[in-house]
């Protein structure tokens, strides 16, 4: 119910999209890790319900088959970006990926993780800054604003920015 009413003001406010954890990647073992194939039929449902397409990170190649026919694109989330395994697998795969920035991860380190995924024949790559791990330690993370800028000039690719990570604890 939470997700299919947040879909619904999410269309209204005029979103193009939605993007939900399935799985999550959690340092903490007993932090919640996401619903997992429980919630398959919950994204299906809300995408029927409001027509928009919908994102979700992969954590595992395994999870291919089963998500082809629940997300419209494949997220590949800032602990999974060095996967190679993972983005060997979506290579492959005809379907966007938003390939998140590693939380320590160097602009090349990205942009290496992005030919991963352009080298094995999948070049639908959308490129996302969150925030990386840096010296401070009061917020979060710290908002690269400064690779927003990089990777729109030197890249092809469409470049989005979730703040998210850097604005605090």
């Amino acid at each position: 119910e939470q997700f299919s009413q947040t879909a619904r003001e999410v269309k209204r406010m005029g979103g193009s999209g939605l993007r939900g954890g399935l799985f999550k990647l959690r340092t903490d073992p007993t932090a919640f890790q996401g619903l997992g194939r429980e919630a398959y039929d919950i994204a299906k449902k809300v995408k029927a319900e409001t027509g928009l397409p919908f994102v979700s990170e992969i954590t595992d190649p395994r999870q291919i088959t089963d998500l082809m026919d629940v997300v419209d694109a494949f997220q590949v989330g800032s602990r999974n970006m060095h996967n190679y395994s993972l983005l060997k697998e979506l290579a492959q795969i005809k379907k966007p990926v938003l390939l998140k920035r590693g939380f320590a991860a160097t602009f090349k380190e990205w942009m290496l993780a992005a030919d991963y995924l352009v080298k094995g024949g999948n070049d639908a790559v959308i490129l996302c800054e969150r925030g990386i791990r840096t010296f401070e330690t009061s917020t979060r993370n710290t908002f690269d604003i400064n690779t927003i800028a990089l990777a729109k000039a030197e890249t092809p690719f469409p470049v989005l920015a979730d703040p998210s990570h850097g604005t605090g604890r």
